[in-house]
């Protein structure tokens, strides 16, 4: 495997780049950043998730003869906002980036970065959406409108003031990141919104523009789980990390399962005309296993379970919710009987019973 000469001195720069599924872009990618940063003392760190693909297997193969390249493999954890934590963590060098692995980012970049760190900024972005930078070859329409769209929600309920928040293509100086990663969520996509959210002082920031190239090899990872799982960012942060982004979305599959209750219990009393009683029974058990699949999938997808898992997964999960059911009624009748007020005991019986079914659910179902 063709691989530049390495170099022994210590790395002034790590890239971090979380991988899934990227072998074919591995090689590459090294060849680039060995002609972007000439000069540069540096070192990449692969951070991969366990990827069926053999992507960690290719970058070890490429450590064996390049000490600069090094791998993390990750097994039994899953999500891109954990991979970067945990690289920057592994990192001696005082400045870290983070960059993807589908060549969408543009390397050549890095030593201006680099050279904004060593005037004294503390974080540099590289920003599609500054004068000079563009997204246009390497997003969708649909996938442009959600990225300004997600822009426009972190500018307006988290007061942040950068042009492309949303950046997955980051430098920062890694005590920066040091001093607050114990507060960073592990799950999600947007690491920087993470970082420039939860640091108390405002950071000395410059953005960089850059043109976001097409995906050449691999398949994206953008959809419908990034989608939910920015929003539970968002509203996490909002809350000031009350609420964990898992508790989130947690609640967002309950809420998806009221709706699916309702239209069971609808479709068995007019299709199949059960008593209301046998309907309510199978409205329950439809919305139960409904939730259980989609937390499966996308709350708990570090901790997904299957084959024998799944089934005895669901199993605990009735359970659990049938006591959750339990804690809801008796604490909404309990307050109740403080004084006749419907919503509020209903309320404090709902919050009560989805509390205690999160807690319950990760203990027991999906335990890690």
């Amino acid at each position: 495997m063709d691989c530049p000469v390495p170099t022994l001195s210590a790395p002034e720069l790590s890239i971090v780049v979380p991988t899934f599924n990227e072998s074919a872009n591995i090689a590459p990618l090294v060849r680039l950043l060995d002609k972007a940063l000439s000069g540069i003392a540096w070192e990449v760190i692969f951070v991969d998730d366990n990827s069926p693909d053999g992507t960690s297997r290719v970058a070890k193969e490429l450590g064996l003869i390049d000490s600069r390249v090094r791998c993390l493999r990750r097994v039994g954890r899953r999500g891109l906002a954990g991979a970067c934590v945990e690289g920057i963590m592994s990192s001696a060098a005082p400045t870290v980036a983070v960059m993807d692995a589908d060549l969408q980012h543009d390397e050549t970049i890095l030593p201006a970065m680099l050279s904004a760190i060593r005037n004294g900024a503390d974080l540099v972005v590289g920003s599609r959406y500054v004068e000079g930078g563009s997204s246009s070859s390497g997003l969708s329409l649909i996938r442009q409108w959600g990225s300004e769209t997600a822009t426009a929600l972190a500018k307006r309920f988290l007061r942040i003031e950068l042009s492309d928040p949303m950046s997955g293509f980051f430098m920062i100086r890694r005590e920066k990141v040091e001093a607050i990663a114990s507060v960073l969520s592990s799950d999600g996509f947007k690491i920087l919104l993470d970082i420039v959210a939860s640091t108390p002082e405002r950071l000395n920031t410059v953005e960089i523009p850059f043109t976001f190239r097409e995906r050449k090899a691999g398949e994206s990872k953008l959809g419908t789980l990034v989608t939910a799982e920015y929003l539970g960012l968002l509203f996490s942060k909002i809350s000031g990390g009350l609420f964990p982004v898992r508790f989130l979305m947690f609640l967002a599959v309950g809420a998806s399962g009221i709706v699916v209750h309702l239209a069971t219990l609808k479709i068995t009393t007019l299709a199949f005309a059960l008593t209301f009683s046998w309907a309510q029974f199978a409205a329950t058990m439809v919305a139960m296993t409904w939730n259980f699949v989609l937390n499966n999938q996308l709350t708990y997808r570090d901790r997904r379970l299957s084959g024998l898992q799944f089934i005895f997964g669901l199993v605990i999960f009735y359970a659990v919710c049938s006591l959750g059911t339990l804690a809801n009624v008796g604490v909404a009748s309990w307050i109740y009987g403080f004084g006749p007020n419907q919503m509020l005991a209903g309320l404090a019986g709902a919050i009560l019973g989805s509390v205690f079914n999160y807690a319950a659910s990760s203990v027991l179902t999906w335990r890690k």
